[in-house]
């Protein structure tokens, strides 16, 4: 533990160091902390820095022993950090990115040569308008980097930016501490999307039109009132909503086949009406633009790898460069 303390210290404060007791504490082992409090599993951690299990068991005993605590307890939806493996997590994986940041990190970011894995939060509806032209891009001048997607809402992505589950979230961000740092990549405004052949209209829509029929709410929050629903309520109006789901991908299908209609942000509407010969109008309510923007840890702020992928996402979905 007074190892572990000392090595912060040295990086939060650039204090004189300890040689003789720095000397004592492997650093790999901090690498495994790291790993296990990311993923609470052995399997994954060993998974993640290119381990054996056994290996990564083992170096799980040695932390143990070190700062006298399990760090690691079993429980029923898996492996559960103690309060000093939480207290600990946050200045650790500081130490190791300044440590990456200084040592191992020349003054340049070859994207050609990377070899590296990113992990990205957002919503599925930001994934269909954003993935295609980054993965497209990074297959001609970064085949080497990866991205790992995976679903998140705004609360979510804080909490997962700062234990390290993510590199990056990508999404509407309206909260956030000083070590959050954000930039903003497009305004959307919402469309309805229907099918004409199986509502009989055609856009745009009248208000007793976008009433007349029944709709399909996509919400991360188990709720059946959207941002819709709460402003039709102001005017004493409401809508029948008789389909939720988390996800916008099933949406498209559901609308061609079924007389309802549905309400999303206009990028990822323009895209279904032209995949699945839908129609889209302008919603006959005054609904409030929103903004999408890149968020990530502080602690990645001059890391040039993370600079450089936000830089090549911003340069894609910039409001005149994204086509869908």
């Amino acid at each position: 533990m007074q190892l572990l303390l000392e090595l912060i210290q040295w990086v939060g404060s650039m204090m004189d160091i300890d040689h003789t007791n720095l000397s004592r504490l492997d650093l790999n082992l901090l690498v495994a902390f790291d790993a296990l409090l990311s993923e609470r599993s052995v399997t994954r951690a060993a998974s993640r820095i290119s381990l054996g299990q056994s290996a990564m068991s083992h170096n799980l005993a040695r932390l143990r022993r070190l700062f006298d605590d399990e760090l690691l307890t079993r429980s029923a939806n898996g492996m559960r950090p103690t309060p000093r493996a939480l207290a600990l997590a946050e200045p650790v994986r500081n130490a190791l990115r300044v440590v990456q940041s200084a040592v191992l990190e020349s003054g340049t970011f070859n994207p050609a040569i990377a070899d590296r894995v990113f992990r990205i939060g957002l919503a599925d509806s930001i994934e269909v308008a954003i993935m295609p032209v980054l993965i497209e891009r990074l297959q001609a001048i970064a085949p080497g980097v990866s991205i790992r997607l995976r679903p998140a809402n705004r609360s979510d992505v804080l909490e997962e930016l700062d234990t390290g589950q993510l590199d990056l979230g990508i999404g509407v961000f309206e909260q956030g501490q000083a070590h959050h740092f954000r930039r903003q990549l497009y305004t959307d405004h919402f469309l309805c999307l229907f099918s004409s052949e199986q509502l009989g209209v055609s856009p745009p829509l009248s208000l007793g039109e976008y009433l007349k029929f029944p709709h399909i709410l996509t919400s991360l929050a188990e709720d059946t009132r959207g941002v819709v629903d709460e402003t039709l309520a102001k005017r004493k109006l409401r809508r029948r909503v008789i389909m939720t789901t988390h996800g916008f991908l099933a949406v498209p299908f559901v609308v061609r086949r079924a007389p309802v209609m549905t309400t999303m942000p206009s990028r990822l509407a323009h895209y279904f009406a032209d995949a699945f010969a839908l129609a889209t109008s302008h919603v006959p309510i005054e609904l409030p633009r929103f903004t999408i923007s890149l968020l990530w840890h502080g602690s990645f702020n001059r890391d040039l790898s993370h600079t450089w992928l936000r830089q090549t996402i911003a340069s894609l979905v910039s409001e005149d460069s994204l086509e869908l």
